[in-house]
């Protein structure tokens, strides 16, 4: 048997089951720009959710691409650490505010409940949204102070009483 062959066949396999073809990439790319204005997007950063970049920019701002639990989104300022602490279940203070853009809304994610970023039942939650083109921004808690907590206004806070909260504004309805 020729064992040579054999394990480079595998270190082939194995390298090509996380590469992307070119097709894959230009489609991740282009799902990840359509959360944003051309203005953002132009000159924007685009990577996955691995931290891969898929094209290099030269703004302050970050694309991503739809995942199962969020719509494609740009990010600028502290939205990827946001966006990081929920997803480890971390701390986070908005110390600036932080804007991300997403234009192309939920996509095919399920949405979120609007109080709890770790509710995962729609039928069980009676704050589940499912937004349409909007924009988020994290400011600092202090700016959000009176503001609505209704998801049914045009501008409100989402996760208000966790470490998460920031303003949801709504661009248009989702189609």
């Amino acid at each position: 048997m020729n064992y040579k062959l054999i394990n480079c066949l595998t270190a082939m396999c194995l390298l090509s089951a996380g590469a992307l073809s070119a097709g894959e990439k230009e489609d991740m790319i282009a799902d990840a720009l359509s959360a944003g204005p051309a203005s953002v997007t132009d000159d924007a950063t685009v990577m996955d959710f691995d931290g891969n970049v898929l094209k290099q920019g030269s703004n302050a701002y970050t694309c991503y691409p739809q995942s199962p639990g969020m719509g494609p989104m740009c990010n600028s300022g502290q939205w990827d650490q946001l966006i990081g602490a929920v997803m480890s279940k971390g701390d986070f203070t908005a110390t600036q505010i932080s804007f991300s853009y997403m234009l192309a809304g939920e996509g095919s994610a399920p949405g979120v409940s609007n109080s709890d970023p770790y509710h995962t039942d729609p039928r069980a939650a009676d704050d589940w949204i499912k937004e349409g083109p909007h924009m988020m921004i994290a400011v600092p808690r202090e700016m959000l102070e009176g503001m609505s907590h209704d998801p049914n206004d045009s501008v409100y806070v989402m996760w208000g009483d966790t470490p998460y909260a920031h303003i949801m504004v709504r661009i248009a309805e989702d189609k």
